[in-house]
C-alpha cells in the first residue's frame, strides 16, 4: 500500500508541472503529501495493533496450554511440585556424599531441553560438551531446581513459563510465548570458591606425600617422568617454548591437550599461568615432567570463564620440552 500512495503522489506533482502548474498548485501537492504521509502512518499504526492483538491472543492460547499440560502432568505418579508451581521428577539419584549447590556456585551439568510436544530446542549431549555456569545467572526454574539436586544426581524438570521466558519468544523461533519447557539434567559437579580450595589444598597435602613428588617454595609440586639429554637446553623466564602437553583436574577429567589436536605449542614463557612459568624453567630440552599447580599459581579464585577449570582448583600437567627458541 505504501509503495502505491507513493506513486500516486509522485504522478500528481509530475502531471501539474507538465501544465504549468502554479505555486498554489505545488502548495496542494505538498498538501496531498501530506494526507499520503498520514494515511501510511494510520495504516502502519493499524498493523502494529493487529500485530500486538495477534501476539496476545497466541500468548494466551500458549498459556493456557501449558498450563493444562503442567496440570495434568503435576497429577502423575513420581512428580513432586515446588511452591512455586515447578514440577520435577527424580530420575537417578547420585552418591549419598554429592553435594548440593546454593544459587551463587558455579555449576557444570549436561542437559536436553525440549517443549511439551517433544520438540528439542537444546542439548549439551548434542554439542558434546557440558555445560557451566553460575546457577543465578540462568532461568528461574533451573535456579531453584538445581539446588534441589546433589552431584550425580539426574533429574527431570516441567518449568512454568514464568519460571522460563514468559511471554518473551527466544531467538530462532524454537520457544514461543508463554511455552512450559521440560528439562533433563545431570548434575555433574558443583563449583566453590572456599570449598574448592579446601578440597585442593588437602589434595595437594596428600600429594606431596608420594614417591618422586618435590615442592618448590612456592608451593608448585613436580615429579621428573624422563630426562632429556645432559646438553638440552633450559629456558628462561623470557624465552619461547615449544611443548606437548596434557592437563587435568585433580579428578582426572581432562581439560586440555595438545597430544590430541596432534601439534604441540609455542609461547613466550612469561605469558602462561604462573605455575607454568616457573616449573617449565625447571625442565631441559626433552624432559618430560608432571605438575600439580596449586590455585594461586594456576586460575586463582575466577578459574576460567564458563569452565571447564572452576574457581580455586589444583591442576595437574604433564609437560614435554621439546624447544627452547
Amino acid at each position: 500500500m505504501r509503495n502505491v500512495l507513493k506513486i500516486s503522489a509522485g504522478v500528481a506533482a509530475l502531471a501539474l508541472a507538465a501544465c504549468g502548474g502554479s505555486k498554489t498548485d505545488g502548495a496542494e501537492v505538498a498538501e496531498n503529501n501530506d494526507a499520503v504521509a498520514g494515511a501510511e502512518q494510520k495504516i502502519e499504526q493499524k498493523s502494529n495493533a493487529e500485530r500486538k492483538a495477534e501476539f496476545e491472543k497466541i500468548a494466551a492460547e500458549r498459556l493456557a496450554a501449558s498450563m493444562k499440560f503442567l496440570n495434568e502432568k503435576s497429577a502423575q505418579e513420581g512428580i513432586a511440585k515446588t511452591e512455586s508451581g515447578l514440577l520435577y521428577e527424580v530420575l537417578e539419584e547420585g552418591p549419598e556424599d554429592g553435594i548440593s549447590p546454593i544459587s551463587t556456585d558455579l555449576v557444570v551439568v549436561h542437559y536436553v531441553g525440549t517443549l511439551k510436544d517433544g520438540v528439542e530446542f537444546d542439548s549439551s549431549r548434542a554439542r558434546g560438551a557440558a555445560a557451566s555456569f553460575k546457577l543465578n545467572q540462568v532461568i528461574p526454574g533451573w535456579t531453584e531446581g538445581l539446588q534441589l539436586m546433589s552431584e550425580g544426581d539426574r533429574f527431570r524438570f516441567f518449568v512454568p513459563p514464568d519460571l522460563a521466558y514468559g511471554e518473551t519468544p527466544r531467538p530462532g523461533g524454537a520457544i514461543g510465548p508463554n511455552d512450559a519447557l521440560i528439562f533433563d539434567v545431570e548434575l555433574l559437579k558443583v563449583q566453590n570458591p572456599e570449598r574448592n580450595l579446601a578440597a585442593s589444598t588437602a589434595w595437594l597435602e596428600d600429594n606431596a606425600k608420594k614417591e618422586g613428588v618435590q615442592t618448590t617454595p612456592s608451593g608448585l609440586q613436580y615429579k621428573v617422568l624422563s630426562s632429556g639429554k645432559d646438553d638440552g637446553a633450559s629456558p628462561a623466564a623470557t624465552d619461547t617454548v615449544k611443548v606437548h602437553y596434557a592437563g587435568t583436574l585433580t579428578n582426572g577429567t581432562k581439560f586440555d591437550s595438545s597430544y590430541d589436536r596432534g601439534e604441540p605449542i609455542e609461547f613466550p614463557l612469561n605469558r602462561v599461568i604462573a605455575g607454568w612459568t616457573e616449573g617449565v624453567q625447571l625442565m631441559n630440552e626433552g624432559d618430560k615432567y608432571q605438575f600439580f599447580i596449586p590455585p594461586d599459581l594456576g586460575y586463582g579464585e575466577s578459574g576460567t570463564p564458563g569452565g571447564p577449570i572452576g574457581p580455586n582448583e589444583a591442576l595437574v600437567f604433564e609437560v614435554e620440552l621439546i624447544e627452547v627458541k
